[in-house]
């Protein structure tokens, strides 16, 4: 397929004398690094997919004498409660 890009000018040079070095196209070597991109960019979407988050299967949850669970001074308290107990 055939496009045009917009490469800044250095960028540019300096491609065309690393293709020529290499005795190759610079098609070829855009290709290549557009594929070495898109394969690191893959591994790293593969690695977030695998972690798997811990999940407490236990028992618990709030205590029972908390009355207020959106009240920071209540849940406090009960670890103060809890502090003391222990």
């Amino acid at each position: 397929m055939r496009t045009t890009l917009d490469i800044d000018d250095g960028l540019l040079i300096q491609a065309k004398q690393f293709a020529a070095g290499n005795r190759t196209s610079l098609t070829r070597l855009i290709e290549e690094g557009l594929s070495l991109r898109l394969q690191a960019a893959q591994a790293v979407t593969s690695d977030r997919a695998r972690c798997a988050l811990p999940v407490y299967a236990g028992q618990g949850g709030l205590q029972p004498t908390i009355k207020n669970t959106l009240s920071q001074r209540a849940l406090l308290d009960a670890i103060d409660e809890a502090d003391a107990v222990r």
